[in-house]
C-alpha cells in the first residue's frame, strides 16, 4: 500500500466518523456537503489527538457559517485571527450542537481545568480561561484573541457564525502547523 493509498483511506475513515457525529447530532447534509467535508490534521500528522473535520455552508465578503465535528478528545490547536486588510480580524461565535467542547481563551486562568493540551506539545498552547459549551450554548470569541478548543470524550459537533473565514490568514502559536491542506 503506497502513501498517497493509506492517506486517503485514513481521510475516509475520519471523514466517515465525523458524518456520524454529524448524524448524532442531528445536522441535515446534502450530498454535495458530505462529500466537501475539510479533515485537517495542521500539518502535524496526528489527526485523532490535534485535527479539526468541518463542512463551510457559506462564506461571503461579510459572513461565514460552518459546522465543525471534533473526534471524541480531538483539539483543534491554539490560534488567533488577526487584523486583516479589510477588518480588525475574525470574530466568531460558536453554538455547541452536540458533546461538550471545553473552549480555552485569553483571560485569567481556571484552575482546575476540565481538560489540557495534548500530550507533548504543551508548550504551544498559552491561553487556559476555561469556557465549557454543552449543547445549547455558545460563545463569541472577538477578532485577534488567542484561542483553542477540545471535544469532550464523546466528541462534539459546533456550529460556527462569523464574519468572513481566511484561513490561511489565522496564526498558530504551533509554528510546525499548517493550516490550509497541500
Amino acid at each position: 500500500m503506497g502513501g498517497i493509498e493509506v492517506e486517503h483511506q485514513k481521510y475516509e475513515e475520519i471523514k466517515g466518523r465525523a458524518l456520524a457525529l454529524f448524524d448524532k447530532a442531528g445536522i441535515v447534509l446534502t450530498g454535495e456537503e458530505k462529500a466537501s467535508i475539510e479533515v485537517a490534521d495542521f500539518g502535524l500528522n496526528n489527526i485523532e489527538v490535534t485535527g479539526l473535520q468541518l463542512i463551510t455552508y457559506v462564506n461571503t465578503e461579510k459572513v461565514c457559517a460552518k459546522e465543525l465535528a471534533l473526534l471524541p478528545n480531538q483539539t483543534c490547536p491554539e490560534h488567533k485571527h488577526p487584523k486583516r486588510d479589510f477588518d480588525e480580524g475574525k470574530e466568531e461565535t460558536f453554538r455547541c450542537r452536540y458533546g461538550k467542547v471545553y473552549l480555552y481563551v485569553e483571560g485569567k486562568e481556571t484552575e482546575n481545568r476540565s481538560s489540557y493540551p495534548p500530550k507533548g506539545d504543551e508548550a504551544n498552547y498559552t491561553v487556559f480561561h476555561e469556557v465549557i459549551l454543552s449543547p445549547g450554548e455558545q460563545y463569541t470569541i472577538y477578532p485577534n484573541t488567542l484561542h483553542w478548543f477540545r471535544a469532550g470524550g464523546e466528541g462534539a459537533i459546533v456550529s460556527e457564525f462569523s464574519t468572513k473565514s481566511t484561513d490561511q490568514s489565522d496564526l498558530f502559536t504551533d509554528n510546525r502547523i499548517t493550516r490550509v491542506p497541500v
